[in-house]
């Protein structure tokens, strides 16, 4: 028979709560449960009057509403309030009911620009819900794995001012002068004195004049922009266990020791650190021995010339402190630069008339230069360890953690098709939420089909039939298997 639903259901007037509409395993329900949001209002006390002003918007609901737009990839806080005022389960997460009015959109950029910047709340936020996870044994800094990524900056490439500032001390500088020092001493030569590493180096560098924090990448020709750099140190289970944000222009390397010493301060020493060849430096190296932790570090090409002998051609021989040529000369000590590193030199006697010379050096003077940082044996102690088994699984899980696919959660799944469904442009939704072309349709097609994102429902009768086929045939292979090795087995008897 027959049915139509009338327009009256429109109108209706019912008696439900709020709580009835959420579903039991919303993912809104167990972040409510896991975390008491309460302890933000002794954070931000002292940034409210109690005297003054209009009352102000509950700073947990503003600290909540960041929560919505991440946890659920919303590309904007604007797109996040209009989610916010349909979605049911977003309102009893902020504690909003039926008929509250959602704060306006630019609520939080105002909050954020005149009440929360140039402070560490969210950082302090942040560290908090990680020592509940921490408390409840779910953090384990055993093994620390540490990748870089930059975003790009809000900012026109094409818009700066070029500026000449101080090159930036590193945090390694003072220890990296004690040993250069030491290392001349050893070699009979004067140590620098102060004045010679206390003298003021320049730079000159790209300013945006739209977002002048930011820092000018450049990766190849045509990857230059203005960008951040974020830094994040994670544990074997994926939880961020610390983070520096950076501007682009910064080496990873030198953000390695500040964001090590956060780990270490707030979850105790790492066994191992596993990170990418951006981090792989003598001075990184160093500090991971010398603190008692073991390097997990990738291999690194060679960056000689085509056509040329690679470094490791010619053998360091440690107790002469020398190099031998693969024609078996000797390249002898000469000093150790203020940059750290000590300089081989050649016989150019000999050298001239050597018949590899064209593949050795393009010294006009027949002299052939290689350098060595004081730091080097940390760094071929750590590509030895590369080796190693257990090294080598490690960095895969680096590797495995830091390329893992976004996944994506059923309720956000059936908001994005409901948004198709209401008629926003399959263009601006893949846009604003950042998704691809192929996912959207794939969902869309999957609840069309069968009403369900579930794999095995959305399987053609002929798709089903394979795999039992598959199975069948697996089973018949094993029966086969066995009757095989019954007829050996009856045959020796």
């Amino acid at each position: 028979m027959l049915t139509k639903n009338t327009q009256m259901n429109r109108d209706q007037i019912e008696m439900i709560a709020l709580d009835q509409l959420v579903p039991a395993d919303h993912l809104v329900r167990k972040i409510d449960a896991a975390i008491d949001f309460s302890f933000i209002y002794s954070l931000v006390q002292d940034m409210y009057s109690s005297e003054r002003g209009r009352p102000s918007i509950d700073p947990v609901v503003l600290i909540k509403m960041a929560f919505i737009q991440y946890t659920f990839g919303i590309r904007s806080m604007r797109k996040t309030i209009e989610e916010i005022e349909t979605n049911l389960a977003y309102r009893w997460f902020l504690g909003f009911g039926f008929y509250d009015k959602v704060p306006h959109f630019s609520t939080f950029g105002k909050n954020y620009e005149r009440r929360f910047k140039d402070t560490d709340l969210f950082e302090q936020i942040f560290y908090r819900i990680l020592k509940e996870a921490a408390d409840k044994k779910l953090i384990s800094s055993e093994h620390v794995f540490i990748d870089s990524t930059h975003v790009k900056a809000s900012a026109n490439k094409h818009k700066f001012v070029k500026k000449v500032v101080r090159k930036e001390t590193k945090a390694y500088q003072a220890r990296l002068q004690d040993e250069i020092n030491a290392d001349r001493e050893a070699h009979g030569k004067k140590p620098f004195p102060p004045d010679k590493f206390g003298k003021e180096e320049y730079k000159e560098i790209k300013e945006s004049t739209t977002d002048p924090e930011s820092g000018y990448y450049v990766k190849d020709e045509r990857t230059k922009q203005f960008a951040y750099s974020f830094h994040a140190a994670a544990d074997r289970n994926g939880f961020v266990l610390g983070a520096i944000v950076t501007p682009g222009n910064i080496h990873d390397s030198s953000v390695l020791e500040p964001l090590l010493e956060k780990v270490i301060e707030k979850h105790g020493k790492p066994v191992v650190v596993a990170a990418d060849a951006g981090y792989k430096t003598p001075a990184v190296a160093q500090y991971i021995f010398e603190n008692d932790m073991t390097p997990a570090l990738p291999y690194t090409r060679p960056r000689t010339k085509d056509g040329y002998f690679k470094k490791h051609e010619y053998v360091y021989d440690e107790y002469y402190d020398c190099y031998l040529c693969p024609q078996g000369q000797v390249l002898k000590y000469a000093t150790t630069t203020k940059e750290g590193y000590r300089q081989y030199f050649s016989d150019p006697v000999q050298c001239k008339d050597c018949p590899f010379l064209s593949k050795c050096t393009q010294s006009k003077e027949h002299k052939k230069l290689i350098q060595r940082h004081v730091w080097e044996f940390y760094l071929e102690e750590a590509d030895h360890l590369r080796h190693t088994q257990e090294n080598k699984s490690i960095y895969a899980r680096r590797k495995e953690f830091m390329r893992k696919r976004r996944t994506f959660t059923t309720e956000f799944k059936a908001q994005m098709v409901k948004l198709y469904e209401s008629g926003k442009p399959r263009k601006d939704i893949i846009s604003e939420y950042d998704l691809t072309p192929s996912a959207l349709d794939k969902w869309i097609k999957q609840i069309q089909t069968s009403g369900s994102f579930k794999e095995k429902d959305n399987r053609s009768p002929e798709e089903n039939e394979l795999i039992q086929l598959r199975k069948e045939n697996k089973r018949l292979l094993m029966e086969n298997d066995i009757l095989k090795q019954a007829a050996l087995i009856l045959g020796q008897k």
